[in-house]
C-alpha cells in the first residue's frame, strides 16, 4: 500500500519539547511532497500557534486541522476549509458544570482574522488557568463569558489534575446527549487538559471530511501521534502509529511504535521505514 497522506500531531510527535522541528523531520517530509504525498497537520493547538510552530514547513505549505479538528484552514494563506462550532447552549451546561467544581475555563475562538484565539475572565490569569496561558501571548483576551455575546466557540479548556479533570469529564459525558464531544489530554508536563468541542470536534472525524473533499481514502493514511486526542485518528487511518513517547493508550490504540521519541526525530526513522527512504 502507498500512503497518499501523512497525517501528524505536533506536540511530542513532530515536534521536540523545545518546541521545533528537527532538520531530519523537515528532510523527509520535504521528500514526501515531492513524491506527492500530502502532509497534514492535526493538533489540539489553535491555528495561530500551529501556524507558527510550522513555519519551517512552508515550502510543503500543510493543511491544518486545529482545535482537534474544530477548524481547518490552509496554512499558506489562511483559507478557512471548515469549522465545527461549540453551540451557546452547550457551552452554558459547560460552564455552569465547571464553575459548581471550582473551575474556570479558557475559551478557545475563531477570531484569527481580528488578532485573538483566547478568551479568559479571570484578571489574575496566570495563576488561575495554572500557566495555560502564557504572559508573553499577544492573542488573549480579557471577557466576561456571558452567554449572548459568546460566538465562535472552538473549545472550552480546563487546565488541571488529571484526577479532578477525569471525574468531570465522566459527569458531562453522563449528560452529554449528543450535544459536544470531551478529549482529556495526559501528555502535558505534570496536569491534564479537558477539552469540550462541538461533537464533530475530533481529528478524525474532520479529516474525514478533508480527504472526502480530495478523495483520499482511509486507508490511504498514514496517522502519527502521541496523546488521547490522537487515539481516533491512529485507530481509523490505514496505518495508525504512537510515538515511543506516546501515552499508553495511544500506543494500545496503534498498530506501530515509533523506535524513537520526539526529542529524536522519531518521525524521520519511522516514515523512512515505512516509505523505504535511506
Amino acid at each position: 500500500m502507498k500512503y497518499k497522506m501523512v497525517v501528524l500531531d505536533l506536540d511530542g510527535t513532530l515536534l521536540d519539547d523545545e518546541k521545533q522541528i528537527s532538520e531530519k523531520n523537515i528532510r523527509i517530509l520535504n521528500e514526501l511532497h515531492k513524491s506527492g504525498v500530502i502532509i497534514t497537520i492535526a493538533t489540539g493547538r489553535n491555528y495561530y500557534m500551529a501556524k507558527g510552530l510550522t513555519d519551517k514547513l512552508k515550502n510543503i505549505s500543510p493543511v491544518i486541522l486545529a482545535n482537534n479538528g474544530a477548524i481547518i484552514r490552509r496554512s499558506h494563506n489562511d483559507e478557512l476549509l471548515r469549522k465545527n462550532y461549540l453551540d451557546a447552549a452547550a457551552f452554558k451546561k459547560i460552564y455552569d458544570a465547571g464553575i459548581k467544581r471550582g473551575l474556570n475555563p479558557v475559551v478557545h475562538v475563531d477570531e484569527y482574522k481580528n488578532g485573538y484565539d483566547l478568551i479568559y475572565e479571570r484578571e489574575n490569569y496566570e495563576e488561575a488557568y495554572l500557566g495555560y496561558i502564557k504572559k508573553d501571548y499577544p492573542r488573549a483576551r480579557l471577557k466576561k463569558f456571558e452567554t449572548d455575546s459568546l460566538k465562535n466557540i472552538l473549545a472550552v479548556c480546563y487546565f488541571d489534575e488529571y484526577s479532578k479533570l477525569s471525574d468531570f469529564s465522566l459527569e458531562m459525558m453522563e449528560l452529554n446527549k449528543g450535544e459536544y464531544n470531551t478529549i482529556c489530554n495526559r501528555n502535558i508536563s505534570q496536569r491534564a487538559l479537558l477539552e469540550f468541542l462541538h461533537n464533530e470536534g475530533c481529528k478524525w472525524k474532520a479529516l474525514q471530511k478533508y480527504v472526502n473533499d480530495i478523495n483520499i481514502r482511509n486507508d490511504e493514511i498514514l496517522a502519527i501521534g502521541d496523546d488521547n486526542n490522537d487515539i481516533e485518528l491512529i485507530l481509523n487511518a490505514g496505518l495508525g502509529i504512537a510515538m515511543k513517547n506516546g501515552t499508553e493508550e495511544c500506543k494500545n490504540a496503534s498498530k506501530l511504535i515509533s523506535k524513537y521519541d520526539n526529542n529524536n526525530s522519531g518521525v524521520y526513522y519511522v516514515l523512512s521505514e515505512v516509505f523505504e527512504i535511506k
